[in-house]
């Protein structure tokens, strides 16, 4: 019964780790007082989600998902806009475009 029970919750600490960036990060600088109270946040939060996407797919009707093999237009735009990110030339040109808009803002401030 204790080996369920230590399942459980280090199952649900799991989902709290995964959602929840705060949970997973150093804590020997907070008090226990505070770590409760992150931990209680975080169940609630964590609660109301769920309660929230089970009320959204109570009313969604369900449709079957279709699956391709083949690449879709939206999947085709994903991987050109990746591409075109990463590339070199155009981050340059974005990050020149946008130290002239912050010099051209700065400049109306001043």
């Amino acid at each position: 019964m204790q080996e369920s029970c230590r399942k459980d919750v280090e199952r649900a600490f799991g989902v709290l780790q995964s959602r929840f960036a705060i949970v997973c990060g150093p804590t020997r600088s907070w008090s226990r007082e505070y770590l409760g109270y992150i931990m209680k946040t975080c169940i609630i939060l964590h609660n109301m989600i769920i309660e929230d996407e089970r009320d959204k797919n109570a009313e969604e009707p369900t449709q079957p998902i279709e699956l391709s093999r083949e690449p879709t237009p939206t999947f085709s735009e994903f991987i050109s806009c990746y591409h075109m990110i990463r590339s070199s030339a155009f981050h340059h040109t974005l990050r020149n475009d946008l130290i002239k808009h912050i010099w051209s803002r700065q400049g109306e401030l001043d």
